[in-house]
């Protein structure tokens, strides 16, 4: 029904209107007991085989949604119902800010695959904060952190804090977010000595509560192998808990999009199916490199069963959707956690 009907109808639309089109059509839905039960009998599927401890956390299932899709919050009750394990929200900051200018979301239907260059937009840590305090759902939350787009590097480890301790209560994991490329200067936050600093700062301020929360660090795709081995070994002198690999791409190689109509697009990071293969490297890499030594978030091209399953061999522990989400529907969820079924019976 998405793939033939609902899907497009959206993509008559701008991306960005899509998007709030879709929030506030699955909010309505929700709000019906009658339709919400037939959504739910439609996309959730659980069982106990699905189930996964990782890092301290107990997760229903392996499949979550990325962040960036529910920034400020308000979709996390419906969105456990659409049969996620977990959700992160975010990419939050101190004080909200509108992002770049639009428009900044971009399709590429010929590669299955979006560009954006949001820049961090969000309505700030405190107002995504009342939200929580009011949701329903047990389903687990990651909280992805960044810094104001006015804030210098050199005090960004400030604006992770005033995050960190602002949503300690409310959310199960933390994600340090150097590596968009939206945000000017912030990937340089991901050079080894910078990031040590910045996770050694955020790890002493977690580790002062009674009950520290998992620190994970999302990486972007294009690093090199120097630059993983340097995760790797920040990742152990550190001791946060995990890496998610990876964010969006710079890369515009192998697309099958017209390059005139890329040079109109701009700048801004690429996701969706041209992404699989560089993200599932990268899970590859750091997972053998470093023998397993801590647990990997695969993200980037998740489009169906068989993506998923090829990042989890590769190493991932969890995996998550937001492009393939998109372009296949919120079915997607379920048909993973299918195959991952059929993959247990063999």
């Amino acid at each position: 029904m998405y793939k033939q009907l609902i899907k497009p109808i959206l993509f008559l639309q701008q991306p960005e209107s899509a998007h709030h089109f879709t929030f506030g059509l699955i909010k309505w839905a929700f709000n019906f007991p009658l339709l919400k039960s037939i959504l739910q009998s439609l996309f959730r599927l659980e069982d106990p085989r699905l189930e996964r401890e990782v890092f301290g956390l107990k997760f229903s299932n392996p499949v979550g949604l990325a962040a960036g899709f529910d920034k400020d919050a308000k979709l996390i009750d419906e969105m456990a119902m659409l049969g996620f394990g977990f959700i992160e929200i975010g990419t939050l900051t101190p004080k909200s800010q509108d992002g770049n200018p639009q428009p900044r979301l971009f399709r590429l239907p010929e590669d299955e695959a979006l560009i954006n260059r949001m820049g961090f937009n969000n309505g700030g840590v405190l107002g995504a904060i009342e939200r929580l305090k009011k949701r329903k759902s047990s389903v687990i939350v990651g909280g992805n952190i960044g810094k104001n787009k006015v804030t210098p590097n050199e005090e960004a480890l400030s604006d992770y804090l005033f995050c960190l301790e602002a949503l300690h209560p409310y959310v199960d994991y933390f994600v340090v977010n150097v590596s968009s490329p939206n945000t000017p200067n912030l990937r340089d936050l991901q050079e080894k000595e910078p990031l040590k600093k910045l996770l050694l700062g955020v790890k002493t301020a977690n580790a002062k509560h009674p009950q520290p929360k998992p620190i994970l660090l999302k990486i972007a795709p294009d690093l090199t192998n120097g630059q993983l081995d340097d995760i790797i070994e920040i990742v152990r002198e550190t001791q946060i808990e995990g890496v998610i690999a990876t964010n969006t791409t710079l890369d515009r190689s192998n697309l099958q999009v017209d390059p005139q109509k890329l040079e109109q697009i701009g700048a801004g990071g690429l996701s969706g199916k041209a992404l699989e293969k560089r993200s599932t490297e990268v899970i590859r890499y750091l997972h053998q490199q470093s023998g397993g030594a801590f647990p990997i978030v695969g993200v980037g091209g998740v489009f169906s069963a068989k993506d998923a399953i090829e990042k989890l061999e590769a190493g991932a522990s969890l995996v998550q959707v937001y492009s393939g989400m998109i372009y296949e529907g919120p079915s997607l969820i379920k048909k993973i956690k299918k195959g991952l079924l059929l993959k247990f019976s063999k």
